[in-house]
Protein backbone atom coordinates (compact mmCIF):
# COMPACT_ATOMS: atom_id res chain seq x y z
CA UNK A 1 0.00 0.00 0.00
CA UNK A 2 1.41 3.40 -0.99
CA UNK A 3 1.32 6.37 1.37
CA UNK A 4 -1.45 7.95 -0.73
CA UNK A 5 -3.49 4.74 -0.55
CA UNK A 6 -3.00 4.69 3.22
CA UNK A 7 -4.06 8.34 3.47
CA UNK A 8 -7.21 7.59 1.49
CA UNK A 9 -8.05 4.56 3.66
CA UNK A 10 -7.68 6.57 6.88
CA UNK A 11 -9.50 9.47 5.21
CA UNK A 12 -12.42 7.15 4.44
CA UNK A 13 -12.66 6.32 8.14
CA UNK A 14 -12.68 10.07 8.86
CA UNK A 15 -15.36 10.65 6.20
CA UNK A 16 -17.77 8.23 7.82
CA UNK A 17 -16.86 8.53 11.50
CA UNK A 18 -20.21 8.92 13.25
CA UNK A 19 -22.12 8.75 9.95
CA UNK A 20 -24.51 6.16 11.41
CA UNK A 21 -24.20 4.78 14.93
CA UNK A 22 -25.30 1.49 16.44
CA UNK A 23 -28.09 0.28 16.37
CA UNK A 24 -27.92 1.71 12.82
CA UNK A 25 -31.56 2.81 12.71
CA UNK A 26 -32.86 6.24 11.82
CA UNK A 27 -35.26 6.03 14.79
CA UNK A 28 -32.43 5.76 17.34
CA UNK A 29 -32.02 9.06 19.28
CA UNK A 30 -28.24 9.09 18.72
CA UNK A 31 -28.84 9.13 14.94
CA UNK A 32 -31.10 12.18 15.00
CA UNK A 33 -28.20 14.64 15.42
CA UNK A 34 -25.70 13.91 12.68
CA UNK A 35 -22.52 15.20 11.05
CA UNK A 36 -20.17 16.22 13.86
CA UNK A 37 -16.67 16.08 12.32
CA UNK A 38 -15.16 18.48 9.81
CA UNK A 39 -18.42 20.32 9.14
CA UNK A 40 -17.95 23.56 7.18
CA UNK A 41 -21.33 25.24 6.99
CA UNK A 42 -22.32 28.04 4.59
CA UNK A 43 -21.18 31.50 5.78
CA UNK A 44 -24.76 32.64 6.44
CA UNK A 45 -25.10 30.02 9.18
CA UNK A 46 -21.58 30.13 10.63
CA UNK A 47 -21.23 31.44 14.16
CA UNK A 48 -18.46 30.88 16.71
CA UNK A 49 -21.08 31.24 19.46
CA UNK A 50 -22.81 28.04 18.38
CA UNK A 51 -19.60 26.29 17.30
CA UNK A 52 -20.35 26.26 13.58
CA UNK A 53 -17.65 27.43 11.15
CA UNK A 54 -17.34 28.01 7.42
CA UNK A 55 -13.56 27.58 7.18
CA UNK A 56 -10.66 25.44 8.31
CA UNK A 57 -6.92 25.97 8.30
CA UNK A 58 -3.83 23.77 8.57
CA UNK A 59 -0.16 24.72 8.85
CA UNK A 60 2.76 22.33 8.61
CA UNK A 61 6.48 22.36 7.87
CA UNK A 62 7.93 21.27 4.56
CA UNK A 63 11.45 20.98 3.21
CA UNK A 64 10.89 21.48 -0.54
CA UNK A 65 13.28 21.33 -3.44
CA UNK A 66 13.60 23.89 -6.25
CA UNK A 67 10.68 22.73 -8.42
CA UNK A 68 8.49 21.01 -5.85
CA UNK A 69 4.80 20.69 -6.72
CA UNK A 70 2.15 20.45 -4.01
CA UNK A 71 -0.74 18.10 -4.73
CA UNK A 72 -3.91 18.63 -2.70
CA UNK A 73 -6.83 16.25 -2.49
CA UNK A 74 -9.92 17.85 -0.99
CA UNK A 75 -12.32 15.17 0.26
CA UNK A 76 -15.75 15.66 1.81
CA UNK A 77 -19.31 14.40 1.92
CA UNK A 78 -22.42 16.11 0.59
CA UNK A 79 -25.91 15.26 1.85
CA UNK A 80 -28.48 13.74 -0.44
CA UNK A 81 -31.94 14.28 0.95
CA UNK A 82 -34.20 11.24 1.16
CA UNK A 83 -37.74 11.08 2.53
CA UNK A 84 -36.72 10.12 6.08
CA UNK A 85 -32.92 10.01 6.02
CA UNK A 86 -30.10 12.02 4.44
CA UNK A 87 -27.53 9.87 2.67
CA UNK A 88 -23.99 10.90 1.78
CA UNK A 89 -22.32 11.57 -1.55
CA UNK A 90 -18.52 11.40 -1.62
CA UNK A 91 -16.45 14.05 -3.41
CA UNK A 92 -12.72 14.23 -4.09
CA UNK A 93 -11.23 17.25 -5.86
CA UNK A 94 -7.60 17.43 -6.97
CA UNK A 95 -5.42 20.56 -7.11
CA UNK A 96 -1.87 20.82 -8.47
CA UNK A 97 -0.03 23.79 -6.98
CA UNK A 98 3.64 24.48 -7.87
CA UNK A 99 5.21 25.88 -4.71
CA UNK A 100 6.97 28.54 -6.77
CA UNK A 101 3.52 30.00 -7.64
CA UNK A 102 2.29 30.28 -4.05
CA UNK A 103 0.39 32.12 -2.63
CA UNK A 104 -2.49 30.91 -4.76
CA UNK A 105 -6.27 30.71 -4.59
CA UNK A 106 -8.42 28.09 -6.32
CA UNK A 107 -12.20 28.12 -6.43
CA UNK A 108 -14.32 25.00 -6.85
CA UNK A 109 -17.97 24.11 -7.25
CA UNK A 110 -20.04 20.95 -6.88
CA UNK A 111 -23.31 20.98 -8.81
CA UNK A 112 -26.61 19.92 -7.29
CA UNK A 113 -29.59 18.25 -8.90
CA UNK A 114 -32.03 20.87 -7.61
CA UNK A 115 -34.02 18.36 -5.57
CA UNK A 116 -32.02 15.94 -3.44
CA UNK A 117 -28.64 17.71 -3.55
CA UNK A 118 -27.73 21.41 -3.58
CA UNK A 119 -24.89 23.21 -5.32
CA UNK A 120 -21.81 23.78 -3.18
CA UNK A 121 -18.95 26.21 -3.73
CA UNK A 122 -15.70 26.93 -1.97
CA UNK A 123 -12.17 28.30 -2.09
CA UNK A 124 -8.86 26.60 -1.37
CA UNK A 125 -5.91 28.89 -0.65
CA UNK A 126 -2.28 28.02 -0.05
CA UNK A 127 0.83 29.99 0.82
CA UNK A 128 4.44 29.21 1.68
CA UNK A 129 6.68 31.21 4.03
CA UNK A 130 10.39 30.49 4.42
CA UNK A 131 11.52 29.81 7.98
CA UNK A 132 14.06 32.02 9.68
CA UNK A 133 17.44 30.51 10.52
CA UNK A 134 20.16 28.50 8.82
CA UNK A 135 18.30 25.20 8.49
CA UNK A 136 15.97 26.10 5.62
CA UNK A 137 12.46 24.72 5.40
CA UNK A 138 9.18 26.55 5.05
CA UNK A 139 5.77 26.84 6.66
CA UNK A 140 2.91 25.72 4.41
CA UNK A 141 -0.55 27.08 5.11
CA UNK A 142 -3.68 25.70 3.45
CA UNK A 143 -7.12 27.15 4.10
CA UNK A 144 -10.49 25.81 3.04
CA UNK A 145 -13.60 28.00 2.88
CA UNK A 146 -17.21 27.10 2.17
CA UNK A 147 -18.55 30.02 0.10
CA UNK A 148 -21.94 28.51 -0.70
CA UNK A 149 -24.68 31.14 -0.92
CA UNK A 150 -27.74 30.21 1.15
CA UNK A 151 -30.32 32.45 2.85
CA UNK A 152 -30.12 30.97 6.33
CA UNK A 153 -33.31 30.02 8.13
CA UNK A 154 -31.39 29.19 11.32
CA UNK A 155 -32.08 25.44 11.14
CA UNK A 156 -28.93 23.31 11.36
CA UNK A 157 -30.50 20.38 9.52
CA UNK A 158 -31.14 22.68 6.56
CA UNK A 159 -27.69 24.27 6.75
CA UNK A 160 -26.06 20.85 6.55
CA UNK A 161 -27.49 20.40 3.07
CA UNK A 162 -25.26 23.29 1.98
CA UNK A 163 -22.19 22.22 3.99
CA UNK A 164 -18.93 20.38 3.33
CA UNK A 165 -19.10 17.40 5.70
CA UNK A 166 -16.12 15.54 7.21
CA UNK A 167 -13.90 17.79 5.09
CA UNK A 168 -10.21 16.93 5.09
CA UNK A 169 -7.12 17.38 2.92
CA UNK A 170 -4.43 15.03 1.69
CA UNK A 171 -1.27 17.01 0.97
CA UNK A 172 1.64 15.50 -0.96
CA UNK A 173 4.81 16.76 -2.61
CA UNK A 174 6.54 15.19 -5.60
CA UNK A 175 9.98 16.14 -4.26
CA UNK A 176 11.07 17.10 -0.76
CA UNK A 177 9.16 16.09 2.38
CA UNK A 178 7.04 17.23 5.31
CA UNK A 179 8.27 17.16 8.91
CA UNK A 180 6.41 15.66 11.84
CA UNK A 181 4.41 18.17 13.86
CA UNK A 182 4.34 15.77 16.82
CA UNK A 183 8.04 14.91 16.98
CA UNK A 184 9.96 17.47 14.90
CA UNK A 185 13.73 17.80 14.85
CA UNK A 186 15.09 20.11 17.52
CA UNK A 187 15.76 23.00 15.13
CA UNK A 188 12.15 22.94 13.89
CA UNK A 189 10.40 22.95 17.28
CA UNK A 190 10.00 26.76 17.52
CA UNK A 191 8.48 26.83 14.02
CA UNK A 192 6.09 24.00 14.93
CA UNK A 193 4.95 25.88 18.04
CA UNK A 194 4.23 28.93 15.88
CA UNK A 195 1.95 26.97 13.53
CA UNK A 196 -1.79 27.42 13.89
CA UNK A 197 -4.39 24.73 13.30
CA UNK A 198 -8.10 25.49 12.98
CA UNK A 199 -10.32 22.42 12.70
CA UNK A 200 -7.67 20.45 10.79
CA UNK A 201 -4.68 18.58 12.23
CA UNK A 202 -1.68 17.45 10.12
CA UNK A 203 -0.15 14.00 10.56
CA UNK A 204 2.45 12.22 8.47
CA UNK A 205 1.44 9.19 6.43
CA UNK A 206 3.90 6.35 5.89
CA UNK A 207 6.43 7.49 8.50
CA UNK A 208 6.66 9.22 11.86
CA UNK A 209 9.52 11.67 11.26
CA UNK A 210 9.32 12.85 7.64
CA UNK A 211 7.16 11.93 4.69
CA UNK A 212 5.98 13.16 1.30
CA UNK A 213 2.33 12.78 2.38
CA UNK A 214 0.32 14.52 5.10
CA UNK A 215 -3.29 13.95 6.11
CA UNK A 216 -4.96 17.09 7.46
CA UNK A 217 -7.80 15.59 9.48
CA UNK A 218 -10.64 17.14 11.52
CA UNK A 219 -9.97 14.36 14.06
CA UNK A 220 -6.64 14.55 15.90
CA UNK A 221 -4.52 11.51 15.05
CA UNK A 222 -0.97 10.32 15.61
CA UNK A 223 1.62 10.23 12.84
CA UNK A 224 1.31 7.29 10.44
CA UNK A 225 -2.25 6.21 11.34
CA UNK A 226 -3.54 3.05 9.68
CA UNK A 227 -6.63 0.89 9.60
CA UNK A 228 -6.18 -2.27 11.67
CA UNK A 229 -5.83 -5.29 9.36
CA UNK A 230 -8.26 -7.20 11.60
CA UNK A 231 -11.10 -4.79 10.76
CA UNK A 232 -13.36 -6.35 8.07
CA UNK A 233 -15.25 -3.18 7.21
CA UNK A 234 -16.85 0.08 8.30
CA UNK A 235 -18.80 0.38 11.53
CA UNK A 236 -18.73 4.20 11.67
CA UNK A 237 -17.91 4.30 15.37
CA UNK A 238 -14.16 3.95 15.83
CA UNK A 239 -11.96 1.07 14.66
CA UNK A 240 -10.95 0.23 18.26
CA UNK A 241 -14.34 -1.31 19.05
CA UNK A 242 -15.05 -3.51 16.04
CA UNK A 243 -15.55 -6.58 18.22
CA UNK A 244 -18.12 -5.14 20.61
CA UNK A 245 -20.07 -3.43 17.82
CA UNK A 246 -20.13 -6.65 15.82
CA UNK A 247 -21.34 -8.64 18.83
CA UNK A 248 -24.00 -6.03 19.60
CA UNK A 249 -25.18 -6.04 15.99
CA UNK A 250 -25.58 -9.81 16.24
CA UNK A 251 -28.06 -9.29 19.08
CA UNK A 252 -30.44 -7.15 17.00
CA UNK A 253 -33.84 -8.70 16.43
CA UNK A 254 -35.00 -9.53 12.92
CA UNK A 255 -37.31 -6.50 13.01
CA UNK A 256 -34.48 -4.21 14.14
CA UNK A 257 -32.27 -5.55 11.35
CA UNK A 258 -35.02 -4.89 8.80
CA UNK A 259 -35.29 -1.30 10.03
CA UNK A 260 -31.50 -0.85 9.90
CA UNK A 261 -31.35 -2.21 6.35
CA UNK A 262 -34.12 0.16 5.32
CA UNK A 263 -32.37 3.17 6.89
CA UNK A 264 -29.28 3.36 4.67
CA UNK A 265 -27.44 1.13 2.18
CA UNK A 266 -24.32 1.33 4.34
CA UNK A 267 -26.29 0.16 7.37
CA UNK A 268 -27.64 -2.72 5.29
CA UNK A 269 -24.07 -3.66 4.35
CA UNK A 270 -23.05 -3.78 8.03
CA UNK A 271 -25.96 -6.04 9.00
CA UNK A 272 -25.39 -8.32 6.00
CA UNK A 273 -21.65 -8.57 6.77
CA UNK A 274 -22.25 -9.41 10.43
CA UNK A 275 -24.91 -12.00 9.59
CA UNK A 276 -22.52 -13.74 7.21
CA UNK A 277 -19.36 -13.43 9.35
CA UNK A 278 -17.54 -16.76 9.82
CA UNK A 279 -16.25 -17.68 13.31
CA UNK A 280 -12.58 -17.36 12.32
CA UNK A 281 -13.11 -13.75 11.23
CA UNK A 282 -14.97 -12.94 14.44
CA UNK A 283 -12.03 -14.36 16.40
CA UNK A 284 -9.66 -11.93 14.64
CA UNK A 285 -11.68 -8.97 15.93
CA UNK A 286 -10.45 -9.63 19.45
CA UNK A 287 -7.46 -7.53 18.41
CA UNK A 288 -3.71 -7.71 18.54
CA UNK A 289 -1.05 -6.11 20.73
CA UNK A 290 1.36 -4.09 18.60
CA UNK A 291 2.59 -1.47 21.05
CA UNK A 292 4.69 -3.95 23.06
CA UNK A 293 7.08 -6.63 21.89
CA UNK A 294 9.16 -9.43 23.48
CA UNK A 295 12.59 -7.86 23.09
CA UNK A 296 14.14 -8.68 26.46
CA UNK A 297 14.47 -12.07 28.19
CA UNK A 298 14.11 -10.77 31.73
CA UNK A 299 13.96 -7.81 34.13
CA UNK A 300 15.47 -7.42 37.57
CA UNK A 301 13.04 -6.64 40.41
CA UNK A 302 14.44 -6.12 43.91
CA UNK A 303 17.68 -7.77 42.86
CA UNK A 304 15.85 -10.85 41.54
CA UNK A 305 15.79 -11.81 37.86
CA UNK A 306 12.20 -12.17 36.64
CA UNK A 307 11.65 -13.98 33.34
CA UNK A 308 9.26 -16.37 31.62
CA UNK A 309 8.14 -18.95 34.18
CA UNK A 310 8.79 -16.79 37.26
CA UNK A 311 6.05 -16.85 39.88
CA UNK A 312 5.20 -13.46 41.31
CA UNK A 313 2.87 -11.81 43.81
CA UNK A 314 0.71 -9.07 42.35
CA UNK A 315 0.84 -5.64 44.01
CA UNK A 316 -1.06 -3.48 41.47
CA UNK A 317 -0.86 0.27 41.68
CA UNK A 318 -4.48 1.27 42.23
CA UNK A 319 -3.98 4.86 41.09
CA UNK A 320 -4.20 5.54 37.37
CA UNK A 321 -4.74 1.88 36.40
CA UNK A 322 -7.64 -0.43 35.67
CA UNK A 323 -10.04 -0.27 38.64
CA UNK A 324 -10.55 -4.03 38.41
CA UNK A 325 -6.91 -4.56 39.39
CA UNK A 326 -7.99 -4.10 43.03
CA UNK A 327 -9.41 -7.62 42.91
CA UNK A 328 -6.03 -9.03 41.88
CA UNK A 329 -4.00 -7.58 44.75
CA UNK A 330 -2.27 -10.36 46.69
CA UNK A 331 -2.85 -13.04 44.05
CA UNK A 332 -0.03 -15.11 42.66
CA UNK A 333 0.69 -15.28 38.94
CA UNK A 334 3.14 -16.78 36.47
CA UNK A 335 5.11 -14.60 34.08
CA UNK A 336 4.52 -15.72 30.50
CA UNK A 337 6.31 -13.00 28.52
CA UNK A 338 8.54 -10.01 29.33
CA UNK A 339 7.61 -7.18 26.99
CA UNK A 340 8.95 -3.76 26.08
CA UNK A 341 6.98 -0.86 24.63
CA UNK A 342 8.20 1.60 22.00
CA UNK A 343 9.89 3.69 24.72
CA UNK A 344 11.77 0.69 26.09
CA UNK A 345 9.63 0.44 29.25
CA UNK A 346 9.26 -3.15 30.49
CA UNK A 347 5.96 -4.90 31.19
CA UNK A 348 5.16 -8.38 32.43
CA UNK A 349 2.44 -10.46 30.78
CA UNK A 350 1.08 -12.90 33.37
CA UNK A 351 -1.63 -15.48 33.93
CA UNK A 352 -3.23 -16.01 37.34
CA UNK A 353 -2.22 -19.21 39.14
CA UNK A 354 -5.76 -19.83 40.43
CA UNK A 355 -7.32 -19.32 36.99
CA UNK A 356 -8.43 -22.75 35.70
CA UNK A 357 -8.23 -21.35 32.15
CA UNK A 358 -4.66 -20.04 32.55
CA UNK A 359 -3.17 -22.46 30.02
CA UNK A 360 -5.96 -21.67 27.56
CA UNK A 361 -5.40 -17.93 28.05
CA UNK A 362 -1.69 -18.48 27.42
CA UNK A 363 -2.40 -20.48 24.27
CA UNK A 364 -4.51 -17.59 22.93
CA UNK A 365 -2.00 -14.94 24.04
CA UNK A 366 -4.45 -13.26 26.42
CA UNK A 367 -2.70 -11.92 29.48
CA UNK A 368 -2.88 -9.41 32.30
CA UNK A 369 -0.17 -6.78 32.16
CA UNK A 370 1.78 -5.27 35.04
CA UNK A 371 4.86 -3.09 35.36
CA UNK A 372 7.84 -4.43 37.36
CA UNK A 373 7.02 -2.20 40.33
CA UNK A 374 3.61 -3.88 40.62
CA UNK A 375 4.96 -7.39 41.33
CA UNK A 376 6.96 -9.11 44.05
CA UNK A 377 9.16 -12.05 42.94
CA UNK A 378 8.35 -15.40 44.59
CA UNK A 379 10.34 -17.85 42.48
CA UNK A 380 13.18 -17.40 40.00
CA UNK A 381 12.59 -18.93 36.60
CA UNK A 382 14.86 -21.77 35.55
Amino acid sequence: MTALDQARAVGDAVLYEGYLLYPYRASAPKNRVRWQWGVLVPPSYASAEIGEHASARVECLVEPLENTVLHVKLRFLQTRTQLTWDEAVEHELDFELPLAELPIERTFAVPGDGERTHELSGVLTARLDALDGPFGGARLRAELHNTTSWPSDGVREHALRHALLAAHLVLSVDTGHFLSMLDPPEWAKPAVEACRQDRLWPVLIGDTSRSAVVLASPIILYDDPAIAPESPGDLFDGTEIDEILTLRTMTLTDEEKREARATDPRAAAIVDRVDAMPPELLERLHGAVRSVRPVRPSVVVGGVRVAEGSRVLLRPNLRGTDAQDMFLAGKTATVRVVLSDVDGVAYLAVTLDDDPAADLQHAHGRYRYFSPDEIEPLEVAE
